[in-house]
């Protein structure tokens, strides 16, 4: 029998909290809560949970401080922040400490359930993928160990290049925008409205680690209008 997924929810609202449980149990998750920021840090760290839905005004400890903190152990712990707070400011700090979604009060229980699977889903994606990656017959990269070679130099990558690589490398087929990136690979909100040269600085880093000529790249093409693009041939 296939163990049920489970949510752990963080919030000191009663009547928030207990809506979400009965939301997630309806649905098939086993579900467990806390209702102030260190309870719901202890709980968090304890790795039982395949999801945190966290709120960021707590007792005791802010979300932002869960998230930090948890990350700072679990890197791939799926944590999808909650809060009345819509300033840009507030939603960059949450995505940026790791969150991998940021749901504003008040909010429809339909797409908050529909954003849950989503991450999970990129979760359950994320630890199926090979950690092999092959460009061409000079480049090897280990997703896992985040190194490689390229003939006989070393590389050597920081933990965003390798995410960067991955996603583009499970999506080969097709051209990546910068707003996918930052979406999928940053964890930035899809209707943030955020100008940032992130993505090209790090698809720069990335060419002079793994193309032979950076001026004239082999691997990590840029597909004029619609983004980039690795090719594995």
């Amino acid at each position: 029998m296939q163990r049920k997924i489970c949510i752990l929810v963080v919030e000191d609202e009663p009547a928030i909290r207990t809506g979400l449980m009965d939301v997630f149990v309806f649905h098939g998750y086993e579900v467990d809560d806390a209702t102030d920021g260190p309870t719901g840090l202890e709980k968090a760290q304890s790795g039982m949970f395949d999801l945190i839905l966290l709120d960021v005004m707590l007792p005791g400890m802010d979300g932002f401080e869960i998230c930090e903190r948890i990350r700072a152990k679990d890197r791939d712990q799926p944590i999808i922040m909650l809060t009345a707070k819509t300033s840009d400011e507030d939603i960059i700090q949450g995505l940026s400490l790791g969150a991998d979604d940021y749901v504003a009060k008040p909010f429809s229980v339909a797409q908050l359930v529909l954003r849950v699977q989503a991450v999970l889903r990129r979760a359950r994606i994320g630890a199926e993928t090979d950690h092999h990656l092959q460009l061409g017959e000079d480049v090897e990269i280990d997703i896992r160990n985040r190194d490689g070679r390229r003939g006989d130099a070393v590389l050597s990558f920081t933990g965003r290049e390798v995410e960067i690589l991955q996603y583009l490398g499970a999506n080969s087929v097709r051209p990546v925008s910068r707003e996918e990136l930052l979406n999928k690979v940053w964890g930035y909100a899809k209707d943030l409205d955020i100008e940032t040269r992130t993505v090209d600085i790090h698809i720069a880093k990335l060419r002079r680690k793994i193309e032979p000529d950076p001026a004239q790249p082999r691997y990590l093409v840029t597909v004029r209008g619609a983004g980039y693009r690795l090719l594995t041939e």
